[in-house]
């Protein structure tokens, strides 16, 4: 028999990884001589880095970048099993949790970081970078990225623009003859799964401004910048970002990726699928494991459990969902190809607890699952 386990991460305690081990167990504890694959997964958020490395035998870099108010920064990111392939989390250079609450401005922070991790790939020799651009501390509509680059963006006097989305209101031109040689030559997937405009009242600023320090009259400083800026990348690059769905991501970063990058936005796990090679590790099996710390009406709009059923559903292999919760609406993955869904927990508990016992239960409710599997398919 051969079992698959493509689970998330069970945020704040336990990765991708652990979480497919501890299902493996159980599932040993049945059927020792059962196929078991790993797959760690995730859908482009939080994670996405060690579940892709993990999955394909990769390997981490390290390197010192330009954090988002500017300070230097140790950041991380994956080179994948093919040896041509980058993944990297903006947030680990441009991230919200590497700007103190006190100091947040989104009209000063920068993803400067973020276009130097994308350097250090390129002159590694990768073909193709994913990027995943959750949890941003950045409104720039990545200018800081594209300057590290190699883009110059110039107010009408020809200045070079400082750092941050404030500034963008006095873009006039942007020249890219000294944009990095391998730029062209990879290409740029953007793992984004939601599908904000660039401006407006469902743009970057209105709506991801104020978790980012941005108060009402800075959203609308910032939204009416990032509407100059739609302007001219649309004169000066032939690319129309204004409306593209995506393009408020990440502070405007998703319509900065398509700009100067020829970036392709779409749905993080469809990504993380392709990349470690889902559909292949499937063929011929015939259960599937996956799984999320919660499990509720959110899971169906792109998370990774209705991700990986959607595949296996495509090839008639049936999907149990184990979750350390299961929230409202959870049920609509079952539309999505999910079989059946599970809580792992056996009684109310301290979180405390329930993140130091998880991996036992996990390995429970999966060899309850085999057990089970086993007595109606004999």
């Amino acid at each position: 028999m051969k079992v698959v386990i493509a689970p998330d991460s069970f945020k704040e305690c336990a990765s991708a990884r652990e979480v497919a081990e501890a299902i493996a167990r159980g599932v040993r504890r049945v059927l020792e001589d059962a196929e078991i694959v790993l797959v760690p997964m995730a859908d482009g958020g939080e994670g996405t880095v060690d579940a892709l490395v993990a999955a394909t035998a990769g390997r981490f870099v390290e390197c010192e970048v330009t954090g988002p108010l500017g300070e230097r920064t140790i950041a991380r990111y994956g080179l994948l099993g093919d040896g041509k392939t980058a993944v990297i989390e903006m947030a680990a250079a441009s991230g919200l949790a590497l700007a103190p609450v006190e100091r947040r401005d989104p009209r000063v922070t920068t993803t400067r970081g973020t276009g130097e991790l994308m350097v250090d790939a390129l002159d590694r020799g990768v073909r193709k970078i994913i990027l995943g651009i959750g949890g941003s501390a950045t409104n720039d509509a990545g200018a800081g990225m594209a300057q590290a680059l190699g883009f110059s963006l110039r107010d009408g006097l020809g200045r070079e623009l400082e750092p941050g989305g404030a500034a963008l209101a006095r873009l006039a031109a942007i020249d890219g003859s000294r944009k990095h040689g391998l730029l062209n030559a990879c290409e740029v997937l953007v793992a984004c799964d939601v599908d904000n405009p660039l401006c407006g009242a469902r743009g970057a600023s209105a709506v991801y401004g104020p978790q980012k320090g941005a108060d009402a009259a800075a959203v609308k400083e910032l939204d009416a910048a990032l509407g100059l800026f739609a302007k001219v990348v649309e004169t000066e690059l032939g690319v129309s970002v204004l409306d593209l769905p995506g393009a408020g991501a990440a502070g405007g970063l998703g319509a900065g990726l398509a700009a100067f990058a020829g970036a392709r936005l779409a749905p993080g796990v469809e990504l993380v699928a392709e990349a470690c090679g889902l559909a292949e590790r499937l063929s011929g099996a015939d259960l599937v494991f996956t799984g999320e710390g919660r499990l509720d009406g959110q899971t169906a709009h792109g998370k990774t459990p209705v991700g990986v059923a959607r595949i296996a559903r495509s090839m008639g292999i049936p999907v149990v969902a184990l979750a350390g919760a299961l929230g409202d609406g959870y049920e609509a993955a079952y539309a999505h190809g999910v079989t059946a869904a599970f809580c792992i927990c056996p009684k109310p508990v301290a979180l405390a607890d329930a993140v130091a016992q998880a991996p036992e239960w996990l390995a429970g409710v999966a060899e309850a699952v085999m057990r089970l599997w086993l007595s109606v398919s004999q």
